[in-house]
């Protein structure tokens, strides 16, 4: 779960890292407010989705005039932004955050997330700040500063010491070290205790007042570790999610809406990866990620059914079901009364294996239900990608 700047700086705050003064915006009558109690030489107000590039999209906006932000909030909210993280469709404003400026001396990039290859959380930084990391990763990788942390030990004062050193600090700012240290430890804490999957701040500054402040920031949760955090729950922005994964999570499946024509209903995200790569093999494209779960009954499966078909995209479905401890005998009746009840207008291929897997083909050929059963995965792919009309 992704959430807002203002409100990963209200997180930051929470756990001593310093951020500029800022409030949530949703009105020009709020700006107006807020600004006569900010009473700051600098007022900068920022569009808030989730998505990147919003400067270069020009949902941040920067005045000096008390009595213009009120304007400014007028013209971001209601606005569409489009970015390199959008898509083409944008993203609708909805808030804004409003907050000081800052006399900005150094920008410097820090993060911190779950390496892959080692399974501990990781700083990466960087001195180029303000640029996205991957951008720099890719050109200039010498640049990019990683610093593990044993999760059995936490974070020490020499991870903080070495990200500091290895970003020059002690030349660029030498005052501003000790308070860097202490921010690196408090963000390891926030990363740690609310189970983030992400904590970015890009960019984080060394101000001419000797000081350090998260200038932005970006904040992601993993998902398997919200029901503890009931704070984090109400952070949830569902104006920034996509409807049908809205329904989907609300009907306990995981879904990922992608852009092609062929959905996929599969049980196991394994097999579920597997599936849209097969349906690519096959020279068309899948137009969702569908997880029923390992216990598919005719409830998930006819949920799903409702998802898919709402996508006005999707000009057939390809349900790929291992049955293991739910026979396929049971996952076949579950697809046919989930059929029956949502009245199914597409082209309809069933593959499944495993357990009673022979039962299950015979009961859906039997079933009366304008559908192709397959054996093979890679023939029910052909199968279906055929009956969408796009031939391998």
């Amino acid at each position: 779960m992704n959430v807002h700047e203002f409100q990963a700086k209200q997180l930051f705050a929470q756990f001593g890292v310093p951020v500029p003064r800022g409030k949530e915006i949703t009105s020009p009558d709020d700006a107006t407010a807020w600004a006569n109690e900010l009473n700051t030489p600098v007022f900068v107000v920022k569009a808030q989705i989730h998505a990147g590039g919003r400067g270069k999209a020009g949902g941040v906006k920067i005045t000096k005039d008390k009595t213009a932000v009120a304007g400014l909030a007028k013209e971001l909210i209601g606005k569409t932004l489009v970015t390199h993280q959008t898509g083409p469709k944008g993203r609708k404003v909805h808030r804004l955050l409003m907050e000081e400026g800052a006399n900005i001396s150094k920008e410097l990039y820090l993060s911190i997330l779950v390496d892959r290859e080692t399974g501990w959380p990781t700083f990466i930084a960087s001195t180029e700040g303000g640029m996205e990391i991957e951008e720099v990763a890719a050109h200039t990788p010498e640049k990019i500063i990683k610093e593990p942390i044993d999760p059995a030990v936490g974070f020490q004062g020499y991870n903080g010491r070495n990200i500091a050193f290895a970003l020059g600090l002690q030349n660029i700012e030498p005052a501003a070290v000790s308070p860097f240290i202490k921010m690196v430890g408090n963000l390891y804490r926030l990363f740690m205790e609310k189970h983030c999957a992400l904590v970015e701040i890009n960019p984080l500054i060394i101000t001419k007042e000797k000081t350090v402040v998260a200038l932005d920031g970006k904040v992601s949760f993993d998902d398997n570790g919200l029901f503890k955090h009931e704070d984090v729950q109400k952070m949830r922005d569902l104006n920034e999610e996509e409807p049908l994964e809205i329904e989907a999570t609300a009907n306990n499946l995981n879904y990922v809406k992608l852009d092609g024509n062929i959905g996929c209903m599969v049980n196991g995200a394994g097999l579920a990866m597997a599936t849209m790569d097969v349906i690519k093999l096959a020279g068309s494209e899948p137009a969702n990620f569908l997880d029923v779960g390992g216990g598919a009954t005719k409830e998930t499966v006819a949920a799903g059914f409702r998802i898919l078909l709402k996508d006005p995209n999707v000009k057939g479905i390809f349900i790929n079901i291992f049955g293991g401890i739910v026979r396929c005998e049971r996952i076949a009746q579950g697809v046919i009364d989930a059929a029956k009840e949502v009245k199914i207008a597409v082209p309809l291929v069933v593959r499944l294996q495993g357990t009673n897997a022979e039962e299950g083909r015979k009961l859906l050929a039997e079933s009366g239900l304008k559908l192709d059963v397959a054996n093979d995965l890679w023939e029910a792919a052909q199968k279906i990608v055929k009956l969408t009309g796009k031939a391998a």
